[in-house]
């Protein structure tokens, strides 16, 4: 190979690995063989039965691709097969509306004659891929039956709880007719598996397992004492006769008697309406396990087993696990309320959570409550609904959307339920069922979606298209186009074992031969399919690349679809076809790269001119000629008289927030790039760029000054402007106001030593003044009568004898 072509390659190769492709579809990266390979691989997959439309090189797995693809390929639409989903309503009875009526309704409908559901029975065909959706509405009839069972622990500790139970039936009759016409009770017991550890097994404790005087009956596991019935007075009546019995331990074997409960529906007498289970104990529960410590290992099988309404395999099975009790209550459309004292709350909470369709409400310690707990319980349960569906077949999944009272929406996990139901109200769902590849080997499955604690369902047929229509049409077994080595369908050989080649002419044993190899050689060439593919029968196979979407082709796998020139990072850019190396280009695009557009409309100016009359337009982009003029149509001129004024109202809202177009800055503003710089010395000058910069000097409304550069780069328009206003100063108040009052105290203070100044002039004068006339006054004392001297003389008559006598 030339050394040019491989330095090409290799350089494309990292081109390609730089700019990879976008991924391919599923379709192509399926590699299917046949028709139904192809539409299982995606809803989108189509398969192209015409029987000339593979190229030299392309391998059998091309005919699927994408229908669009395949139309683009030159495939005839009426060639590809495309099979689509379908749904088919077989059922479709509408929802009752029924309003409760007071008295004797002569026309009262059976229970089975009520629908809650719509519809009822459904077909879907299903395609790999391709959802099918039906809408599912539910509507809560009114005066719809109830059936209500009441399971008792009759263990010693509730003792006191059994007399409030014994006037029940009359009670609860009474206020269930206020919520239907059609009500049934029933009532059952339960105690504990009758082998050690769980009772006492000698003999005296076996005929009265309480200690003292009490009188208690012999310990059970499970009785149904009163199958379900209309009349009150029988449950009084059988429930009045009822003992209270005794075991060893704390927990009770519960979950031994709701398992009979469920599976029992004979027995218990259960209509097809809504089941209520009432279970009331004061202590906790034995579970799956448990059983192993009266030697119990077999699990419980789910199946009834009572003789004389008494359970008599309590010894022989374990305990039911959740699950079991959770499986069993679901199919039997059994909605569980759990009445139980305050201290085992907790556990009845975490019970209820596991089991679907459940309430827990707390008993009073001699069950003096029970009835509004019972009427509480029902409301909380019948005001939501939830959709269930049975086990879905591998592959197949489902959605569900709800269309909620009040206009509520719920999707995903909650899509499959709705809250604050009333009677009368009706709900709609939305389920999407999508299947992946063919499940069960295309044999149709039954699946039932239903609202849990309703006996009510909606069947669904799922049939699953895996085959196309032209393999079961046409098909030709030992074509003669097919050398008698396989079967013509859907415009394809479908080689029988062992054999090869588009025409199944060669045999798989003798596919490397030097023979063969030589005529998958272009020009003589060492390099076998030009190293892109398989010589499969003397002709070439091109291989395929890592993204689906590129392909070899050609006789000897030469040509390809990605190898061609690019624009702007886009193959043949984005306005061609690649095909075997060399752009095709669409209509009104030319270039090695298709990237010359040939349409002259976006090179016309506003006068309708080609590039404004200052420009030639070269593959729909304008090359202006005048030096002045810039933009896409040569229609901008920065430097031009009135640019700054023509833009300053745009610049100043947008800088600034500020001027006339403040409030439509937005959408009138919006033109231009607008880059802000610290100071006037950071805005582009002239010959920083290599297009004209015209530099702005404009003023607002409040004398400030602001500063900005206009420009056109290409095809943008960009504004540099300075962040700040340039306003002038106002006075500064401060020193203005400190040197007045400065100015102030300083001629008071002048005033001040002025005034002081002129006083001591003045008293000086004054004091030489009196000085002076002091000195020139002569008084004359004898002239005055009334002038008495102030000098006193005393003498001391003893002076002077002192001296004598020494």
């Amino acid at each position: 190979m030339d050394l040019k072509v491989i330095l090409i390659s290799l350089l494309l190769g990292v081109f390609c690995y730089c700019n990879p492709q976008k991924e391919g579809n599923e379709c192509i990266s399926a590699n299917a063989k046949h028709c139904g390979e192809c539409i299982q691989a995606g809803a989108k997959c189509g398969w192209c039965e015409q029987e000339n439309f593979l190229k030299q090189g392309e391998a059998l797995s091309t005919r699927c691709d994408e229908v669009e693809s395949l139309k683009d390929r030159g495939c005839n639409d009426s060639q590809i097969q495309n099979p689509t989903g379908k749904k088919w309503v077989i059922t479709n009875k509408r929802v009752t509306n029924r309003k409760k009526v007071t008295g004797v309704e002569t026309n009262k409908p059976k229970p089975e004659e009520i629908t809650q559901i719509q519809p009822q029975k459904l077909r879907l065909n299903l395609r790999s891929g391709q959802p099918q959706s039906f809408d599912l509405k539910f509507k809560r009839a009114e005066d719809y039956p109830i059936d209500l069972y009441y399971l008792m622990d009759l263990s010693y500790s509730m003792k006191d709880d059994l007399e409030n139970v014994k006037n029940l039936g009359t009670s609860l009759m009474l206020e269930m007719k206020k919520i239907t016409s059609d009500f049934h009770i029933g009532f059952g017991s339960f105690v504990e598996k009758t082998v050690m550890p769980y009772i006492s097994t000698t003999p005296s404790k076996l005929l009265n397992p309480c200690t003292g005087d009490q009188n208690c009956t012999s310990p059970f596991s499970y009785k149904n004492v009163l199958s379900l019935t209309s009349d009150g007075n029988m449950f009084n009546s059988l429930v009045g006769k009822q003992q209270i019995s005794g075991n060893l331990d704390s927990p009770e074997g519960g979950f031994d008697a709701i398992m009979q409960v469920a599976v029992c529906g004979k027995e218990i007498g259960w209509r097809n309406v809504t089941r209520l289970l009432v279970f009331s104990t004061d202590a906790g529960f034995h579970f799956a396990g448990d059983g192993k410590l009266g030697g119990i290992v077999l699990p419980n099988d789910g199946k009834c087993h009572l003789e004389d309404n008494v359970y008599t395999m309590s010894h022989y099975y374990d305990y039911p696990s959740i699950a079991h009790l959770v499986q069993k209550l679901s199919d039997n459309n059994i909605q569980t309320i759990f009445a139980v004292t305050e201290e085992f709350q907790p556990v009845y909470q975490e019970l209820k959570n596991l089991i679907p369709k459940s309430a827990v409400g707390t008993l009073s310690a001699n069950s003096s409550n029970v009835i509004n707990l019972i009427i509480d319980a029902y409301n909380s349960l019948s005001s939501e609904v939830i959709l269930d569906n049975s086990k879905l077949p591998e592959g197949v999944e489902i959605e569900y959307k709800s269309q909620c009272k009040n206009g509520v929406v719920n999707d995903k996990d909650d899509g499959r339920k709705c809250s604050n139901i009333s009677i009368g109200d009706e709900v709609n769902f939305n389920i999407t069922v999508t299947s992946k590849g063919c499940p069960n080997e295309g044999k149709s499955e039954t699946i039932k979606i239903k609202p849990l604690g309703f006996t009510e369902e909606v069947e669904i047929i799922l049939n699953f298209i895996c085959d196309c229509q032209c393999q079961n049409n046409d098909v030709v077994k030992k074509s003669e186009k097919c050398s008698l080595n396989g079967t013509f369908e859907c415009g394809a050989c479908r080689c029988f074992e062992g054999r090869v080649g588009r025409n199944c002419e060669c045999s798989s044993n003798d596919m490397a031969t030097d023979d063969m190899d030589q005529t998958c050689r272009k020009d003589n060439s060492t390099d076998i399919c030009s190293n892109n593919g398989e010589c499969v029968c003397g002709t070439c196979e091109c291989k395929k690349r890592p993204n689906p979407e590129e392909r070899y082709s050609g006789q000897f796998c030469e040509c390809d679809n990605f190898n061609c020139d690019r624009s702007e990072n886009k193959l043949c850019g984005g306005n061609g076809r690649c095909v075997c190396r060399e752009c095709i280009c669409d209509p009104m695009w030319s270039g090695r790269a298709c990237d010359c557009s040939l349409d002259n409309s976006t090179c016309l100016a506003t006068n309708k001119q080609i590039c404004n009359g200052r420009g030639r337009c070269e593959c729909g982009v304008c090359k202006c000629t005048d030096p002045k003029f810039q933009g896409p149509t040569c229609e901008t001129c920065p430097t031009c008289p009135g640019v700054c004024a023509e833009h300053k109202l745009c610049v100043q809202c947008r800088a600034f927030g500020t001027g006339e177009k403040m409030k439509t800055c937005k959408e009138e503003c919006s033109y231009f790039n607008l880059i802000t710089v610290k100071d006037r010395n950071k805005l582009p000058q002239p010959n920083d760029y290599p297009y004209p910069v015209m530099h702005c000097k404009e003023r607002d409304a409040n004398d400030c000054w602001f500063y900005y550069t206009y420009a056109v780069n290409d095809t943008e328009r960009e504004v540099h402007v300075v962040d700040k206003l340039d306003c002038p100063s106002g006075p500064d108040i401060i020193p203005i106001v400190a040197g007045v009052v400065a100015g102030i105290v300083l001629i008071g203070l002048a005033l001040l030593l002025i005034w002081k100044l002129l006083m001591i002039i003045h008293d000086r004068r004054e004091f030489a003044k009196f000085e002076k006339e002091k000195m020139n006054a002569k008084w004359d004392t004898q002239e005055n009568p009334i002038y008495k001297s102030p000098i006193n003389q005393f003498q001391n008559p003893n002076y002077g004898r002192k001296a004598a006598v020494l």
